[in-house]
């Protein structure tokens, strides 16, 4: 899928939701991370990957209130093997290569923080729980940043 044919689907999405229920994602230097994909469109699928899934979290914030988060690394759950020259392939063993994220984030209502954080997360168990979902792209990481929204209590009580 091309980006511009996402960012078309984007809006259309957030048209349809009303378009309060975006958040803010930043990638600060991603060429320094400790793990993303090293092709320029692969990497920008994971951020679009991860923007898109934020957006979800936000929308089960408060009426009025606005997520930012800054992704200041990120270690993706299994290890590359550069075998094709075209795209890396990840393998998960579910030895020390589970899924790590270190971010920073704010939540905001009429310019005002309300909350803010620097969460360094993991989560070593991520081949311990259902299968169901991980056929989905990012599987391991979406549920790592549902626990960390879910055990911050930032979702609408």
């Amino acid at each position: 899928m091309s980006l511009h044919r996402a960012a078309i689907g984007m809006a259309c999405l957030l048209i349809a939701t009303g378009a309060s229920a975006a958040a803010t994602v930043s990638f600060i230097n991603p060429e320094k991370m400790t793990d993303v994909p090293h092709f320029s469109s692969d990497l920008e699928s994971m951020e679009m990957v991860f923007r898109e899934h934020l957006d979800e979290l936000a929308s089960k914030l408060p009426a009025g209130q606005e997520l930012k988060v800054e992704f200041l690394d990120i270690d993706l759950a299994g290890d590359v093997f550069p075998r094709v020259q075209v795209r890396d392939i990840r393998v998960m063993k579910g030895r020390a290569d589970w899924p790590r994220m270190h971010l920073r984030y704010t939540i905001e209502q009429d310019g005002k923080v309300l909350r803010s954080g620097d969460r360094e997360i993991a989560d070593p168990n991520y081949l311990m729980g259902s299968s169901t979902s991980n056929n989905e792209l990012y599987s391991h990481e979406k549920k790592l940043l549902d626990d960390w929204f879910r055990k911050d209590g930032l979702a609408a009580r």
